[in-house]
């Protein structure tokens, strides 16, 4: 059945865990309150999000096999975001291949849009209005659609999370959501079509650094990891390792892990009890020493002490409205 939906969040855990068609690891780079909303929306094949987010993040995005995704910035007017450090501007969208892997960083304020068919709809849409079986690439590309079906595209989608937000018992209404999603269709398979493709990850795929270090970094997620041993489980030289995570990430790899390992702590304070566990038991878990630095770096990256994350109250902390 057609629906629509906003969520809200203040936890990117939870607004992670939201996100369709892909497996999201988000981390937050600054400080500040966070602020995610996601639009979910279902038609009868296709499914479309659009989203926003307060502060900046970098987020590892594995697309799911199962859907055909697009992505693409939803405002014109924004700043550009990097996508596995390719700059992903307004008016481009990036076509994943099947099971794509990659990072996104974007800046406060970012707002993005995605829509994803299964691979048999998808290629049903192409032959009936391109003539031909679409499917998705090979390896991942970045297309630059003419501008007018671009701006066709993203008034679509807007007018479609208007609906979702406003009235979604409109949205619901089966003709409706099929004369909706025929349109949408139509100009998403005239996008895909006519575009012309600037770049793909066909080189990345190639020398697949970042995959083997995600896998890494999966495989031992229950505890703190260091870039020596990092390199050594990949097989890869620490300058090779921080070349790839320079382009990828925008940072040396000592500094996403930190990153991480920093987000993880704040994720597990807020989770904790405080009357059974300390800041200290959750620093020296996560792989941090020294208390009184940790406390200085943790101000600095999330804007409050540990000990304030850790005494929230239930009602308090963060959740999806």
């Amino acid at each position: 059945m057609p629906d629509g939906t906003v969520l809200r969040f203040t936890d990117p855990y939870e607004y992670q865990a939201a996100v369709r068609a892909a497996e999201l690891n988000v981390f937050v780079t600054s400080p500040g309150d966070y602020r995610a909303e996601l639009t979910r929306i279902d038609l009868h094949r296709l499914w479309m999000q659009r989203s926003r987010f307060t502060l900046p993040q970098i987020a590892h995005s594995a697309v799911t096999t199962d859907r055909n995704v697009i992505f693409f910035l939803a405002n014109v007017h924004q700043k550009p975001m990097y996508h596995s450090g390719r700059e992903l501007i307004a008016g481009d969208i990036i076509f994943n291949s099947s099971g794509a892997e990659h990072y996104h960083r974007g800046l406060a304020g970012c707002h993005w849009g995605a829509m994803s068919l299964a691979p048999d709809d998808l290629a049903a849409a192409g032959r009936d209005l391109a003539g031909y079986d679409l499917a998705a690439p090979a390896v991942t590309r970045l297309i630059r659609p003419p501008p007018h079906l671009m701006l066709r595209l993203l008034h679509l989608h807007e007018a479609a999370g208007h609906l979702a937000a406003t009235v979604p018992d409109v949205l619901a209404h089966p003709e409706v959501a099929r004369a909706m999603e025929q349109e949408l269709v139509r100009v998403m398979i005239g996008c895909l079509t006519s575009g012309m493709t600037i770049g793909s990850d066909g080189a990345r795929q190639r020398a697949p650094v970042m995959r083997w270090f995600e896998r890494v970094l999966e495989a031992h997620a229950d505890r703190p990891l260091y870039v020596t041993e990092v390199c050594a489980a990949i097989g890869v030289s620490e300058r090779t390792l921080r070349l790839h995570c320079l382009e990828h990430l925008g940072m040396g790899p000592h500094r996403y892990l930190w990153l991480r390992r920093m987000n993880f702590a704040r994720r597990a304070l807020a989770r904790a009890d405080p009357v059974a566990t300390t800041v200290t038991v959750v620093a020296t878990d996560h792989g941090f020493g020294e208390l009184g630095r940790f406390a200085v770096a943790y101000r600095k990256l999330f804007g409050e002490s540990p000990s304030v994350t850790l005494r929230r109250a239930p009602d308090q902390r963060p959740i999806v409205r």
